[in-house]
């Protein structure tokens, strides 16, 4: 089964896909965080075959999750809803630092964020970590 990955932001959501097999995540594209959100997820969802969506789970030094934990839940919900899909939260820990720190930052940052969590989702449903 093919997954969504999302690193969501206040301002650009990263979004990745996963291969067929749900083995391997490659970033595909930033959106902005407007009203056509949902609808801009919706037809990469239609457009790939996508079957479950992951999210981020973004949380601070002391596990405690972050004031954007609020608004991505309501997303979540909202695009689980408007997708028919799952969607599962992945944690994720300075996932675009990560990302900044391989590509040097720009707009490819949040995709490419966005498929490390996709990673982490991936490997670990697949019991490879």
């Amino acid at each position: 089964m093919r997954y969504l990955g999302i690193d969501y932001g206040e301002k650009h959501i990263g979004i990745a896909v996963s291969d067929e097999t749900g083995t391997l995540a490659f970033p595909f594209d930033t959106f902005s965080n407007s009203k056509t959100l949902i609808d801009d997820i919706k037809k990469v969802v239609e457009e790939k075959g996508v079957g479950g969506i992951v999210m981020g789970e973004s949380k601070d030094f002391q596990g405690k999750e972050n004031p954007i934990m609020e608004k991505a839940r309501v997303f979540a919900k909202v695009l689980g809803e408007a997708t028919g899909l799952p969607v599962f939260f992945e944690p994720e820990f300075m996932t675009s630092v990560e990302a900044r720190r391989f590509q040097g930052g720009g707009e490819k940052t949040h995709s490419s964020a966005s498929a490390l969590i996709l990673k982490s989702f991936l490997e670990r449903k697949n019991n490879k970590i």
